[in-house]
């Protein structure tokens, strides 16, 4: 930010768009508005593309989160509105808040320092591409695949509360091969699955009434899909797999005091068929899931390629400090830049950290009369604790990429979430070979909920480390167990928050979600594009834009 005094004038100085942080949603809406003709400039003041969902070196991660960890307070200090009898807008001052907070840092070994350069940490894992859902049928469609090259994560697991992992069986291979399953259970999962198939094949049925009888239920549809799972005779092992693994269900299902989004059967007959469907999609990825290489990061910056070839305007190390308000309209008519440049468009878009401060004393004459219009909430949907981690060891045998989940209860009884643990290694480029790094998240109410989550996990995956004797850390002392858990080389765990801002005058995009996929990403993104442009068609096709699933390059290693 220091360096925007270096910036020469930006020409124009109008435009259709001004959209603040590179952050994925509001990459998404950039090209989206670039694509329908619309001029759009994209600032940043981070020297690096993707805001909240960006992916960094390893001094840069704990840079940026100890800077955003401790931001002031936004209600304090606001200068007020400045405002001349001349002008016909008043300058609002914008503030940030924080984002961040209880950021942890452990180092047990010099190691990952030394080569910090060469990682490239997701600031907002544990995040994978399932191969069917909307986000890559988008980036097939615009050709975005074209500015990244992805890997197979090649399994994933449940844990139980000793650390140990269970493949989970999400198709008809994978549950013939599974040793852990009984010949009951095996029968079970594979006439389930051909009921859900069955059922969506009828649903999408051109004569309704020949697949009639082989669809659910309406009942069973609108019931819990617990309750429904129950009564299909599933054990507790086939429920949790079924709800965590494949649903990706967040909150504890059977218990319905703690249970803040109780899934339908209807709804979770869509998250496996979504699962389903991924399964075999790309002949060359493994499974289910795909990740690009280099880091989620790739993502808004393939986006914001897709913008700049359609004309859109990028400007990093600037930082926007104010709006500028209509005095009569009391609606944004543009911003300031920390240059002192002005620029001007009826749309402006906002990174979720601003706070548009609220009205203060000594306001200009006249000023704010229906301060609704331009003053906005914070609409505070929760947290995410987060948690990275440094390994050496994998944790499990021959397997470099993969996800594993702890259902709700698994870790301890008042475990009321899950918490996903995704495992990456060098093949990936995120960092150097010999090592992986472990992405932990888990929805919380609060910072002392989150860090409990993710310190119990840690506890059950890593061994403890030996402070100063980082190389015998690497194992587990019990000879009796049956998989060696590695040892800690570094570690940051720290509390986001899941805000989103709302403001009549300008727009917000959204905080990392809790999810594991970017499909609501996508929809929020979606809902602000057709609220500023509901005319205009949310990138419209064209005749280059069909392009289907074998011009993708997964790039998956044989």
């Amino acid at each position: 930010m220091a360096e925007t005094t270096s910036y020469l004038p930006i020409e124009p100085t109008n435009f259709d768009l001004i959209v603040v942080g590179t952050g994925l949603p509001s990459s998404i809406i950039a090209a989206a508005a670039s694509a329908a003709g619309k001029s759009v400039i994209h600032l940043d003041s981070n020297p690096f593309y993707g805001s909240h969902f960006s992916s960094l070196p390893l001094d840069d991660l704990t840079s940026f989160l100890h800077s955003q960890s401790q931001l002031l307070d936004p209600n304090l200090h606001i200068p007020p509105p400045q405002s001349n009898d001349t002008d016909e807008f008043i300058a609002v001052s914008l503030t940030t808040q924080r984002m961040y907070s209880e950021v942890e840092i452990s180092s047990y070994s010099t190691e990952p320092l030394e080569q910090s350069r060469k990682f490239s940490i997701d600031l907002a894992g544990p995040r994978v591409f399932f191969c069917a859902d909307s986000v890559v049928d988008l980036m097939l469609r615009l050709g975005v695949n074209q500015y990244m090259e992805f890997q197979s994560i090649e399994g994933s697991f449940v844990c139980d509360g000793d650390g140990k992992l269970w493949n989970v069986p999400d198709s008809r291979k994978a549950i013939f091969k599974d040793r852990s399953l009984g010949l009951t259970e095996k029968n079970q999962l594979m006439r389930f699955f051909k009921l859900v198939q069955e059922h969506l094949q009828a649903v999408g049925s051109v004569d309704g009434e020949s697949g009639e009888n082989k669809r659910i239920s309406e009942e069973d549809l609108e019931s819990p899909f617990v309750v429904f799972l129950e009564k299909m005779g599933f054990s507790p092992k086939l429920k949790s797999i079924i709800l965590y693994a494949i649903a990706m269900t967040d909150y504890d299902q059977e218990n319905v005091k703690v249970c803040k989004d109780a899934v339908k059967t209807k709804e979770g007959i869509s998250r496996l068929a979504l699962y389903h469907s991924s399964v075999g999609r790309f002949p060359n990825a493994l499974g289910a899931l795909i990740y690009p290489l280099h880091g989620q990061g790739e993502l808004p910056q393939a986006f914001c390629r897709r913008a700049a070839v359609k004309g859109s305007l990028y400007v990093l190390r600037m930082a926007v400090i104010a709006l500028h308000i209509d005095k009569a309209s009391r609606s944004c008519k543009g911003v300031k830049l920390a240059s002192g440049q002005e620029l001007f468009s009826h749309q402006v878009i906002l990174d979720p950290s601003f706070t548009v401060p609220s009205p203060v004393p000594n306001s200009p004459s006249g000023f704010l009369q229906d301060s609704s219009q331009i003053f906005g909430l914070r609409d505070v949907k929760g947290k995410v604790a987060r948690g990275i981690c440094i390994t050496k060891t994998s944790l499990k045998a021959d397997v470099i990429n993969l996800l594993a989940l702890y259902p709700p209860k698994s870790l301890y009884p008042e475990q009321v979430t899950s918490v996903r643990v995704l495992q990456l290694g060098s093949n990936l480029a995120v960092c150097p070979p010999g090592m992986f790094i472990l992405y932990l998240s888990a929805l919380c109410d609060n910072a002392i909920q989150g860090k409990n989550l993710l310190h119990a996990a840690i506890n059950a995956l890593f061994s403890a480390p030996v402070p100063g004797n980082a190389e015998n850390s690497n194992t587990d002392q019990n000879e009796n167990a049956e998989q060696v858990k590695p040892g800690l080389l570094w570690s940051v765990f720290y509390i986001q928050e899941l805000i989103m801002g709302s403001c009549k005058s300008v727009s917000f995009t959204p905080m990392p979600d809790g999810n594991l996929n970017y499909s609501d990403v996508l929809d929020e993104a979606m809902k602000l594009f057709q609220k500023m442009y509901p005319h205009e068609e949310f990138f419209p096709e064209t005749a280059q834009s069909d392009k289907l699933e074998d011009e993708v390059d997964l790039d998956v290693e044989s």
